[in-house]
């Protein structure tokens, strides 16, 4: 048996890893999630009072000492998409991606995103993906009111497609 399997500190340590956070110099994995925690949660108070621009200030802040944060990634992405600027929620949902290619909800920002700023055919590829596979079972894990969503999109954008022609 390996002893990196025994112990929980570096089960921890993998998933931190798996998730783009290293902690800082003299801090510990606890503290690192936790700061990680902390600013997620501060970052959708702000949102929640409407006040998209401070929520996405608080993930810049923590994005600059966790640059590759998958959570922080994704979280902007959704701030971002929310704020409607589709262009920097393409390129933060794309980043988040490269850590967790079937994140369902960094799926449906960058889907959402990319119909938004015209590129239907990429975003019907996304949405597609959406639903099938380890992408839906994410989605229906963390956001499953957002499936409607999906499905009325891809229906949206197959009645424009068939109407242009």
């Amino acid at each position: 048996m390996s002893m990196l399997a025994a112990t929980p500190n570096n089960d921890l340590a993998r998933r931190m890893a798996a998730a783009g956070v290293m902690p800082a110099p003299g801090q510990t994995m606890n503290e690192a999630m936790a700061l990680l925690a902390a600013a997620r949660n501060a970052a959708y108070a702000e949102a929640a009072r409407g006040r998209l621009g401070h929520g996405v200030s608080v993930l810049l802040r923590a994005l600059n000492t966790q640059p590759t944060s998958f959570d922080l990634q994704s979280d902007m992405a959704a701030l971002l998409l929310s704020a409607g600027e589709l262009a920097h929620a393409v390129s933060y949902a794309r980043g988040a991606l490269k850590t967790q290619g079937h994140h369902g909800p960094s799926l449906y920002t960058l889907g959402f995103a990319l119909s938004g700023l015209g590129e239907a055919d990429e975003a019907a590829q996304v949405l597609r993906r959406l639903l099938r596979g380890k992408a839906r079972a994410s989605l229906m894990a963390e956001a499953p009111e957002l499936l409607p969503l999906v499905k009325a999109e891809l229906t949206r954008m197959s009645r424009l497609r068939s109407s242009a022609r």
